[in-house]
């Protein structure tokens, strides 16, 4: 068995910040004045999952997501072949888009179905962290540090 701990170079904390966007934007502003970004990581401290409901999932709200998912899909395979058909370009467009939106819906309304009830809500799922750290390998630390405090450093900071 490996230790992957080897592998990964010995970081040093440039900065901390109560928000993801803080540190992405500290990571940005690096990257902006010419540092090697690859070399940094953004480390979050305190970390948990929330998924937030967004509503109750019926079969019929599940046919209706899966039609609207599946008109796009057929409104882009609708697209490709009106390119290359000649002549017919609107019909095909329509055509693809209500063939997507019908199979869409069979799809969402089955997969609803054989779910047996066991989830029915839907949800969008995010990370939160009590902090977040960017971090830079020890070797670059330095000159990360001088981009970050000649300007290239956001208010941000924690």
């Amino acid at each position: 068995m490996t230790d992957v701990t080897r592998a990964t170079p010995e970081r040093r904390t440039l900065s901390s910040f109560s928000d993801y966007t803080g540190a992405q934007a500290a990571v940005d502003r690096l990257s902006d004045a010419g540092f090697p970004v690859e070399h940094t990581a953004i480390v979050g401290h305190g970390v948990r999952i929330v998924e937030q409901v967004t509503g109750r999932l019926t079969r019929g709200r599940a046919a209706g997501l899966g039609a609207a998912s599946g008109a796009w899909f057929g409104l882009m395979i609708g697209v490709l072949l009106g390119l290359l058909t000649p002549g017919g370009f609107l019909g095909l467009l329509v055509w693809g888009l209500v063939l997507g939106a019908v199979w869409g819906a069979v799809f969402g309304f089955a997969g609803h179905a054989f779910t047996g009830g066991r989830r029915d809500f839907s949800s969008v799922q995010g990370f939160e962290a009590e902090r977040w750290d960017v971090t830079v390998d020890a070797e670059h630390f330095s000159r990360a540090q001088s981009l970050l405090s000649s300007g290239a450093a956001g208010e941000a900071r924690a």
